[in-house]
C-alpha cells in the first residue's frame, strides 16, 4: 500500500521516533510503514489520519 507518511512526518519536522512516539507504536513500525514493508491496521491507519488532520484515503492509497 502506498502511503504520503514520511512526506507528511518531514513537514512537520519530526523524527521517526516522534511519530513513533505519538502512534505508540514502535519506530520499526513506522520505518516499515514509510518503506511499504507493512501495511498498518485499520485502527492505526485511521489514527494516523487524525493525527495529520486528514481523511484515511489522504494519506494511504491502494496499490
Amino acid at each position: 500500500m502506498k502511503n504520503r507518511l514520511k512526506v507528511l512526518r518531514a513537514e512537520r519536522d519530526w523524527t521517526q521516533a516522534q511519530l513513533a512516539h505519538e502512534l505508540e507504536v514502535s519506530r520499526q513500525t513506522v520505518n516499515a510503514i514509510e518503506k511499504g514493508k507493512f501495511d498498518p491496521s485499520l485502527p492505526l491507519a485511521f489514527k494516523v489520519a487524525r493525527l495529520f488532520g486528514l481523511r484515511i484515503e489522504e494519506v494511504f492509497q491502494d496499490d
